[in-house]
């Protein structure tokens, strides 16, 4: 990661997502951008309930041919189980199923969630309320880079 994050396009800032995912990862991550000499500018936190993100992800589906993405709920494909771009299958990924989405919930809180009061102790955590559309996210996070 270190050299990542020397190569040049990472020289105006860069997004890490999925890492750290413990308090020892945090802290590891806060000694290497302390070596480097750069500071982090905020942590976000995606706050969305339990259950939206199991709605959400068991109505995901995926073009096994393209990987195009349909939601059984908000974008299904014309015919069912066809891809509109490709034709191809498209599934339930393994992932998307009830019972791992909960097992990797429970993962998250335990392992991962003490790192939401971990950032907001060092004053660079932002709480975006996920349930309001990305076009909201978005304008969250340019008023936070505009120091509003």
């Amino acid at each position: 990661m270190e050299g990542r994050l020397q190569e040049a396009d990472c020289k105006d800032g860069f997004l890490l997502d999925g890492f750290p995912r413990t308090n020892p990862q945090a802290e590891a991550l806060d000694k290497l951008l302390d070596k480097l000499g750069i500071a982090l500018d905020a942590v976000v936190e995606l706050d969305v309930d339990d259950e939206i993100v199991i709605k959400r992800l068991t109505t995901r589906r995926v073009c096994r041919s393209c990987g195009e993405i349909y939601n059984t709920l908000m974008k299904p494909s014309k015919v069912d189980g066809i891809c509109d771009k490709c034709g191809g299958e498209v599934v339930q990924r393994d992932d998307d199923k009830e019972t791992v989405i909960r097992r990797r919930l429970a993962v998250f809180h335990e392992q991962t969630a003490p790192l939401i009061e971990y950032y907001r102790n060092k004053g660079v955590l932002m709480t975006v309320d996920a349930t309001c559309g990305k076009d909201a996210v978005l304008k969250l996070l340019e008023n936070r880079k505009a120091g509003n």
